[in-house]
């Protein structure tokens, strides 16, 4: 590594590139098959201190915890500038595949038939769609007669939902103010 960098700055280094080039959030168990010898308290504080780092910048990204790694994202009072640049794809899901989500989402771990029954209509395409796009995925299969699958939703839905955890769900209070 270049010009008299120290080890703790050397590492910092290694673990910000680690971050950017990964597709997924970087967790630090992964960090640790890469760097052996790191150990995870080692490795939270080397990210933590990278957080730290890009927040005293404040510049247009930011370091977040999502889905149990790491991840470099826009800052969220750029929204409205990130938007105008990515206008042109189209909407990656339908309102009836949005309200599929919502309802798994929210009422985990489900079967379809209660997922019809809560949307008042057959939801087979919206999802076939979320499983498909790996936002939703089967979880088991439901102890009854004709053992039908159970759902839930994956790690990537709390990527593209900005989530650290299904705890951070917006509640329908927090929704019915928003609407307000």
């Amino acid at each position: 590594m270049g010009g008299g960098m120290t080890v703790m700055e050397e590492k910092v280094a290694i673990i910000e590139a680690l971050i950017f080039a990964s597709e997924t959030p970087l967790t630090a168990e992964r960090v640790m098959e890469i760097m052996p010898g790191a150990e995870k308290k080692e490795i939270v504080s080397l990210v933590g201190e990278l957080v730290r780092q890009y927040g005293q910048r404040g510049g247009g990204i930011c370091l977040r915890e999502v889905a149990g790694g790491f991840q470099f994202q826009t800052r969220a009072e750029l929204a409205p500038w990130i938007r105008k640049l990515k206008a042109v794809r189209p909407a990656m899901l339908s309102p009836a595949a949005l309200e599929t989500l919502a309802v798994v989402a929210y009422r985990q771990p489900l079967v379809k038939a209660e997922i019809d029954r809560i949307r008042g209509v057959d939801v087979s395409g919206a999802l076939k769609g979320l499983l498909e796009k790996k936002i939703v995925r089967i979880v088991g299969r439901k102890d009854v007669p004709g053992k039908p699958i159970i759902y839930g939703t994956t790690r990537k839905f709390l990527e593209v939902f900005n989530l650290r955890d299904l705890s951070e769900l917006p509640t329908l209070r927090e929704l019915k103010d928003l609407h307000e």
